[in-house]
């Protein structure tokens, strides 16, 4: 063979090996870094560890530090960065209204008792808080329970005025409307996922100038309470008025009911 052409021949070869070497360094060239990805700013909130319950007493098991999206975060929460030590101020305080597990801790549910009992700790401001005696019989069967609304009715037996009547008339009337259950003998919730609670005492919230009237009605009759359906219970303003303009009364005479109304 010509020495020119293996000469030419080598350094053929040889470029081609440079090109291969070259074509496959630049084959193993990793992907690009990705883009770092913004962080979600977060803060720590309170929130209850577990459920607490009406009229149960926080302890420090009941509450934890929870991060929380700070777009999403109430001003109403109770942050770490505002009050490193909410979880000790906290602790102690009862619950006015029930929290579930999860739920951040907001202050105007929770009040201070210093002492005093849960049931004045709960009550609202300007209301009272008076018991009366009930029965199945009187009590819708035992499926009123706490934080339920009910009216409250009053019966008694009056003297015919008729001198030819044999028997007294009854009389009832609705005297309270939408009133608040705080609790049925002692217990302020239910019990146990219990569906009723057959009592002898219900706890019943009213107004100051409710309170009076309740206590003269337990002496002059037997007191019932009407279990109100929860759709009804935002219509508390319509019935207080219709309860101020007329009064409706079942007069029971020889078995046969009649329904008078009287303007009050």
């Amino acid at each position: 063979m010509n020495r020119a052409r293996i000469i030419v021949l080598t350094i053929a070869i040889g470029a081609g090996g440079v090109a291969a070497y070259l074509a496959s360094g630049s084959d193993n060239k990793g992907p690009p870094p990705a883009e770092p990805v913004a962080q979600m700013q977060t803060v720590d909130v309170l929130v209850a560890k577990a459920d607490i319950g009406l009229g149960q007493t926080v302890t420090p098991a009941d509450i934890i530090w929870q991060s929380w999206p700070a777009a999403t975060a109430s001003n109403s929460f109770i942050r770490r960065s505002d009050r490193p030590d909410a979880q000790k101020e906290v602790t102690g305080s009862i619950a006015r209204s029930p929290f579930i597990a999860g739920e951040p801790i907001r202050e105007p549910k929770l009040i201070k008792a210093n002492g005093s009992g849960f049931m004045a700790a709960i009550l609202p401001q300007g209301m009272r808080a008076i018991s009366t005696e009930i029965s199945a019989e009187t009590g819708a069967g035992g499926f009123i329970l706490p934080n339920d609304h009910v009216d409250v009715i009053r019966t008694r037996r009056e003297k015919n005025p008729d001198p030819k009547a044999t028997g007294d008339l009854v009389i009832s009337e609705v005297i309270l409307t939408n009133i608040r259950v705080l609790a049925i003998d002692q217990a302020p919730k239910e019990k146990d996922g219990q569906n009723s609670v057959v009592g002898k005492t219900v706890t019943l919230e009213l107004k100051p100038e409710q309170a009076p009237l309740l206590a003269a009605a337990r002496q002059a009759g037997t007191i019932s309470l009407a279990l109100r359906s929860i759709a009804d219970v935002n219509q508390v303003e319509i019935a207080e008025d219709r309860t101020r303009q007329r009064g409706n009364i079942d007069v029971v005479r020889y078995g046969v009911t009649s329904s008078t109304t009287v303007q009050k």
